[in-house]
């Protein structure tokens, strides 16, 4: 495949001109074991080269760790890249499983200036809310992320893992540019409710973990056999035991799709997420992570991949045969509310 620039598209009605895939860099600093700080630099400036503009962090990810790595790229190149990152959610170092969410207006204030500095930058692109507290309305949340709008600290507004109704309460207050959720070829239930309100109300979605955490891969088959102590896909039920030895076979038909296009398998899959836009009418921007600058060309050529409607056919059951939850605790994802 050709090494040429990626394509451009709108994030939602309301947001800024980004390439149709974005840079998850959450691995680069955390929830991925070891990793190496210059392989994931000459990452960030690979994807960059190739068109990607949309880059995503959030405070919990190492607790700042990962925005304060971001930093001296972001500042290097602050007119091309959008960056966006989120508030709301705390992961205790002591307690890798447990997750405070917090929407409160006085933490919401803090946790957006505390962002800025660790960034290093007067703005941010897209500033999402991370993960929704039922204790606090919606409205409110949103109401306070309007002043920082309004206030020049924030461009443009986002939602991660909220429920079709949960949007459209929140557009009433402001517009939203995008919701971010999981979404794969393992994980669509999305699309029952999330998906046809954006599409109503203009909104992008940002599909993270398009890769499946790196099992439509096939980069490992058991996560605790085949992945390091700190890893928390450790915690993930999908892909440990029984679990896995189910999903792994789940690959077979992606193999079949790959072959045909001399791909990989993450091609396929970044390419079925890429033609969720076509198929559901509205603006996908997958944000695949990774943390080599190989795997970033290659995840960009998907972008070049076209689906026939047999390949979509075969690979349409995949979602409804998946063995185990995608979190252990599914109470904070929109799936868990809907």
């Amino acid at each position: 495949m050709t090494d040429s620039r990626i394509p451009t598209v709108r994030l939602g009605d309301d947001g800024p001109e980004v390439g149709v895939q974005g840079l998850g860099c959450m691995g680069m600093s955390f929830g991925y074991g070891p990793s190496d700080g210059d392989a994931s630099r000459a990452t960030l400036e690979r994807a960059l080269e190739l068109g990607v503009t949309l880059y995503d962090t959030a405070d919990a990810y190492g607790a700042g760790e990962n925005e304060r790595f971001l930093s001296p790229f972001f500042k290097a190149h602050r007119d091309e890249v959008v960056i966006a990152t989120k508030f709301a959610l705390s992961i205790p170092p002591d307690e890798p499983t447990k997750r405070i969410i917090r929407n409160d207006p006085p933490y919401i204030r803090r946790a957006v200036e505390a962002s800025l500095s660790r960034l290093g930058v007067d703005v941010i692109d897209l500033y999402y809310m991370h993960r929704r507290d039922v204790n606090v309305p919606i409205e409110e949340t949103v109401a306070v992320m309007a002043d920082l709008v309004r206030e020049g600290k924030v461009k443009h507004l986002g939602l991660s893992e909220v429920t079709g109704d949960e949007l459209r309460a929140a557009r009433t207050v402001h517009p939203i540019a995008a919701v971010q959720s999981e979404w794969s070829l393992f994980s669509r239930d999305i699309e029952a409710g999330v998906v046809p309100t954006a599409r109503e109300l203009g909104v992008a979605l940002v599909p993270y973990s398009p890769l499946g955490r790196g099992f439509l891969t096939g980069a490992f088959a058991d996560a605790d056999q085949d992945l390091t102590a700190g890893d928390f896909r450790r915690q993930q039920p999908r892909f440990t035991g029984g679990n896995a030895a189910a999903n792994a076979a789940l690959l077979d038909p992606v193999r079949t799709v790959a072959e045909a296009h001399d791909a990989t398998l993450g091609q396929i899959a970044l390419a079925w997420a890429q033609q969720r836009a076509r198929v559901h009418d509205l603006p996908v921007i997958p944000i695949p992570g990774t943390r080599k600058p190989t795997r970033v060309a290659e995840n960009a050529g998907a972008t070049r991949i076209v689906l026939t409607e047999p390949e979509l056919a075969l690979l349409e059951p995949i979602a409804d045969k998946v063995a185990g939850d995608r979190y252990a605790d599914m109470s904070f994802t929109s799936a868990g509310r809907e």
